[in-house]
C-alpha cells in the first residue's frame, strides 16, 4: 500500500507541472490584443511546397482580420525555410496579404529564422521595435509571448484557431517545450 500510495504521489507531479503550463497557456490565448500596435507580428508554421499549413492559413486569417481594422498598424512576416518547403513562410505569408489587399508598404520581413526563439530575436534585430501584436495558435502563444519579452519586445498575444485534427498532438509537444523553454532559457 505504500509503494502505490508513493507511485500515486510521483505521478501527480507531472499532471501538476502540465496542469500549470496548460492554464498559462490557456490564459495568455484569451487575451485580446489592443488597437492600433504599431506593428503585428505572424510567427512562421509549416509550408507545404508552396502552400500554406492549415495552422500558418489560421495565423494569416487572424492577422488579416486585426490589419483591417488597424490600417496604420505593419505588419511583419516571419519564417525561414524547412525540409519540404519551396519558398519561406515569410514569402508564403507575404503572398497571402498581398492577395488580400495588404500594400507593400506595410509588410515587414524576416525569413531566415527556423524557431519561435529565432522568429523573435531576428525580428529584434532588424526592425528594432519595441511592442508588436504576436499572431499564433492559441496553443503556442504562451512561449512565443515569453520569448518577445526576453528579447525586448512587448508582446500582445492574438490567438488564431489550432486545426483540431492536430490538436491534441501539438498541445503535448509544446508542454514539453514550456518545460523545456523553463529549465534553459530558449
Amino acid at each position: 500500500m505504500k509503494k502505490f500510495s508513493l507511485f500515486c504521489g510521483l505521478l501527480m507531479i507531472p499532471v501538476f507541472i502540465v496542469s500549470i503550463i496548460h492554464i498559462q497557456i490557456i490564459k495568455t490565448a484569451n487575451h485580446t490584443p489592443p488597437a492600433n500596435i504599431p506593428y503585428l507580428i505572424v510567427l512562421g508554421a509549416k509550408v507545404n511546397g508552396e502552400e500554406m499549413s492549415l495552422s500558418l492559413l489560421n495565423r494569416a486569417k487572424t492577422a488579416l482580420s486585426y490589419l483591417e481594422d488597424n490600417p496604420n498598424t505593419k505588419v511583419i512576416v516571419s519564417g525561414g525555410k524547412g525540409k519540404g518547403e519551396n519558398v519561406t513562410e515569410a514569402e508564403a505569408l507575404r503572398r497571402f496579404f498581398v492577395e488580400n489587399h495588404i500594400n507593400e508598404n506595410r509588410i515587414l520581413v524576416e525569413d531566415r529564422s527556423t524557431s519561435t526563439y529565432e522568429n523573435l530575436k531576428f525580428t529584434k534585430e532588424l526592425y528594432d521595435i519595441e511592442e508588436a501584436v504576436i499572431v499564433s495558435n492559441d496553443f503556442h502563444l504562451y512561449r512565443a509571448t515569453t520569448f518577445a519579452d526576453k528579447v525586448g519586445i512587448k508582446g500582445f498575444p492574438l490567438a488564431a484557431e489550432t486545426p483540431k485534427v492536430v490538436k491534441a498532438t501539438l498541445f503535448i509537444r509544446e508542454y514539453a517545450a514550456v518545460l523545456k523553454m523553463k529549465l534553459v532559457g530558449t
